[in-house]
């Protein structure tokens, strides 16, 4: 395994530059260079450093992913949790969601049921209704959407999602960066 080609990886997954990899791990952008040149080698303290700010384990950074490993998730290794009450059913799609770019999920509304309204925050959001109907509201604006359509917004808006049918309505929901709530 070269040290360099995983440090530079991470790096780039986590959006950083090597000045900033370096600031945040208290080292220099030279030193960073090197490391990622394998033009040295780093103590197992300094690697430790830089490993924390990508908010990974020693284990997660020398772990190799074998061919298939985390590309397809069953319905077993989903994580469910009821948001608002027993009306609506969160259930993340893919686990370990914090430490990717998307969280997709899917959302059960039954009939009458309301998500609680979420402020603003960074990101952007993505639904196709699968089932039913529901009632998008971002800031003052009400969107009525139904199966096979879909919504994309910015997530510096209020917004919310009712339904208003007698039906259920299901939701794929992909938010990027991960918001859901576990």
């Amino acid at each position: 395994m070269k040290i360099g080609e995983r440090l530079k990886r991470f790096r780039m997954i986590n959006s950083l530059t090597q000045e900033e990899l370096a600031s945040r791990a208290d080292l220099t952008k030279g030193y960073i260079s090197q490391l990622e040149n394998d033009a040295t080698s780093p103590s197992i303290a300094t690697l430790k450093d830089i490993v924390d700010v990508f908010g990974i384990t020693m284990q997660e950074f020398f772990a190799e992913q074998s061919e298939g490993e985390n590309v397809v998730f069953g319905s077993d290794a989903r994580v469910q949790s009821t948001a608002d009450g027993d009306g609506i059913k969160v259930e993340l799609l893919v686990p370990g969601a914090q430490n990717r770019d998307m969280d997709p999920a899917l959302v059960t509304i039954r009939p009458g049921e309301e998500m609680e309204e979420q402020g603003y925050h960074e990101g952007e959001e993505f639904g196709y209704v699968l089932l039913g109907r529901v009632q998008l509201t971002l800031d003052d604006r009400s969107y009525t959407l139904k199966k096979g359509e879909c919504f994309y917004f910015s997530s510096d808006k209020r917004h919310s999602v009712k339904n208003p049918g007698k039906s259920e309505a299901r939701i794929l929901w992909v938010v990027t960066p991960p918001t859901f709530d576990y």
